[in-house]
């Protein structure tokens, strides 16, 4: 059986063009298509009240959280930056829960983009708001080119679990404008751009969450180490389901 691989869901503002309704529920096609070409099985999640969280949380192995709106600041005690982007509280309040009981229950964790900006604000730390919070930032982070081609480098240690799986100086793709700033206490910094910016985290003391600043899945099918991160989500979370087959 397959490892089950959470996504919750993005909300789309406008109305579709199939029917008349706003705020509809999605997910990122290339994220499912990165986890089923990886060998697993996408479970997508609707924002809904937190309280829900448990009814949800025995329904997959692993989980991604994807990218999109700004992470509201007022989750880490602040007011919003004058270049602050949309925000939808709504999301960032079911994610926050999911994401606790996720790390309570041992699921395997891939963060991506808002993703990792969301994992660490969830686990206590802070954003830049936006990168001209940080005056020693130089590079281009919102890239002007297709977002399926990488435009800048990042730097990865050589004593975590991403330089297995990306190499030293992986060439990544990139369009954000928040940051991690103070880093949650149970998570650390593994990769960083020339200018500083975090560009993946991961657990402290164990192989369960792994958070990049970028966009694997726009990349995974031409780019090798863009399959690994997905490859080594679905391993990790395939132990899950098997430490948890064992135990009923």
């Amino acid at each position: 059986m397959r490892p089950r691989i959470a996504i919750p869901a993005d909300t789309l503002i406008e109305a579709t063009n199939v029917i008349n309704e706003r705020n509809a529920p999605f997910a990122p096609r290339p994220a499912i298509e990165a986890i089923v070409k990886s060998g697993g099985a996408p479970v997508i999640l609707p924002s809904v009240d937190p309280k829900f969280v448990d009814d949800y949380i025995d329904l997959f192995d692993g989980i991604v959280f994807a990218g999109e709106f700004d992470v509201d600041p007022t989750f880490f005690g602040e007011e919003p930056h004058l270049k602050l982007g949309m925000t939808y509280r709504k999301r960032d309040i079911f994610e926050i829960a999911l994401l606790k009981r996720s790390v309570e229950k041992g699921k395997a964790i891939l963060g991506i983009c808002r993703g990792m900006q969301l994992i660490n604000v969830g686990l206590g730390g802070t954003l830049y708001q936006d990168l001209s919070e940080n005056k020693d930032i130089y590079v281009k982070h919102s890239q002007d080119a297709p977002g399926n081609f990488p435009s800048h480098h990042a730097n990865v240690l050589t004593d975590s679990r991403l330089y297995g799986l990306v190499g030293k100086r992986p060439y990544i793709n990139s369009r954000h404008h928040q940051a991690l700033k103070d880093i949650a206490p149970s998570l650390r910094v593994v990769a960083k751009a020339d200018d500083g910016v975090a560009e993946a985290i991961e657990s402290l003391e164990n192989d369960q969450i792994l958070g990049l600043q970028w966009h694997p899945e726009n990349t995974y099918k031409h780019y090798q180490d863009s399959q690994n991160i997905f490859a080594d989500l679905i391993k990790r979370a395939a132990k899950v389901a098997e430490k948890n087959n064992k135990n009923n």
